[in-house]
């Protein structure tokens, strides 16, 4: 028998990403920014539960990584288009991250996210420079 789990949000990264590094490829300079975010739009998809975090990626979208809540030692933001959508980078237990790129209403997917995990995380969490740092 499956465990039933709630599903928050699933999708690819925001639109804007695309169509804003698709517009700067056409300086030479910009354009493997441009296709990483053709790559991304293509192959990169989230899905966000309550009860995990999956990232499918990689070159035809052939690697999926999986994150319980429980194994999240903190969480960072840093938007990105106008705000309109941002990064998230998770940083593990075991020390290693996770980054989420283009992530689409950012803000309010932190809000989700932050809930999920425990309160020491919740503490230590925020977003880049105003409530914790990147690094």
């Amino acid at each position: 028998m499956a465990i039933q789990e709630d599903v928050y949000y699933e999708g690819g990264p925001h639109i804007g990403d695309l169509i804003i590094s698709v517009i700067m490829g056409a300086f030479i300079i910009t354009l493997p920014l441009t296709i990483g975010a053709i790559a991304r739009a293509l192959w990169l998809r989230y899905r966000i539960t309550n009860r995990r975090i999956t990232i499918t990626g990689g070159w035809l979208g052939r690697n999926r990584t999986d994150v319980v809540y429980s194994e999240i030692a903190k969480v960072v933001t840093v938007p990105r288009g106008l705000g309109i959508w941002g990064d998230m980078v998770l940083t593990l237990k075991d020390g290693s991250r996770l980054e989420l790129r283009a992530v689409p209403n950012f803000r309010q997917t932190y809000e989700y996210v932050e809930a999920k995990l425990n309160p020491q995380a919740q503490s230590i969490s925020g977003h880049a420079g105003t409530q914790a740092s990147a690094g």
